[in-house]
């Protein structure tokens, strides 16, 4: 399915969203400044699944949202905007499915993630809706690259996919690709189903990230992590009115009704995080 492209007004409006001034054109310049603008500006999150709405895969959808509603989103949600902002500048753009922790989830994690590849001196991964891990183009061949402050390589796996892997510490996150065309259908069955399954680790815990200069932040229910050049920082929120501000404040995005996931953050803390649980400060 060709990427249907935004429309001057809408690519406007998505670039001021992303604080980027600087005249655009169909080159490697733009798209990486597009790419880290874009992963500072707009947090991943997964706050609307915590509440219980309904999310699909529409690019026209996403872009109310993430940038007319100036929240945050996850992977359908951010490629989709910026795969359609990518086409409204002139690049060649295709969507693709790919199935996170491949590895240990089988084929049918596959259509888990919505990734784009973009030829621009060649073809190039480009990726602002995986928890905001990657912050910037990835040449599609095997290498490794430092995303300030996180290490980022692209290799192939025993089956011939391509394997991009980020590394947090000792931990690890990955998601294996074909480059070829989505299967829409496959993408929307596996959004509707991260939305809705209890066994969906988005139903099971809030989540939200993003870049700031060369640190990376992260919220996982209540534990706040900080990961910069000297290192990572963990504490825990207090509150509900503490999450509200943290939101606010750091990731930029202004979800009073956050409020009301509390008590089921507290209540799920000590199950999901308890071996990891930071000291409160």
């Amino acid at each position: 399915m060709a990427v249907e492209p935004l429309s001057p007004a809408q690519l406007a409006a998505y670039l001021a969203r992303i604080g980027l001034s600087a005249p655009v054109a169909a080159d490697l310049a733009t798209l990486d400044a597009l790419v880290r603008a874009h992963v500072q500006a707009i947090p991943f999150e997964n706050i609307d699944v915590q509440l219980g709405r309904r999310l699909t895969t529409d690019p026209d959808a996403a872009f109310a949202k993430l940038v007319e509603g100036r929240r945050g989103g996850w992977c359908y949600e951010h490629n989709g905007v910026l795969g359609a902002a990518l086409a409204a500048i002139g690049f060649d753009v295709m969507r693709m499915s790919a199935g996170v922790m491949r590895q240990l989830r089988g084929d049918e994690s596959i259509g888990s993630h919505l990734c784009l590849l973009v030829q621009c001196d060649g073809p190039k991964l480009v990726d602002a809706g995986f928890g905001s891990w990657l912050g910037a183009p990835v040449p599609l061949e095997q290498g490794q690259w430092l995303h300030d402050p996180l290490p980022v390589s692209l290799g192939r796996t025993d089956d011939a996919m391509w394997r991009v892997s980020v590394s947090l510490g000792t931990a690890a996150m990955s998601y294996d690709f074909v480059a070829q065309p989505a299967d829409e259908d496959q993408l929307s069955a596996l959004c509707h189903w991260q939305a809705t399954d209890p066994a969906s680790v988005f139903v099971q815990n809030l989540t939200v990230q993003r870049r700031l200069a060369g640190n990376y932040l992260m919220l996982r229910g209540k534990v706040l992590t900080v990961v910069g050049a000297h290192g990572e920082e963990r504490r825990e929120l207090g509150s509900a009115g503490e999450l509200v501000s943290t939101l606010r404040e750091l990731f930029l995005i202004d979800v009073p009704e956050a409020a009301d996931l509390w008590p089921a953050i507290e209540a799920r803390h000590e199950r999901l995080f308890g071996p990891q649980a930071a000291p409160t400060t």
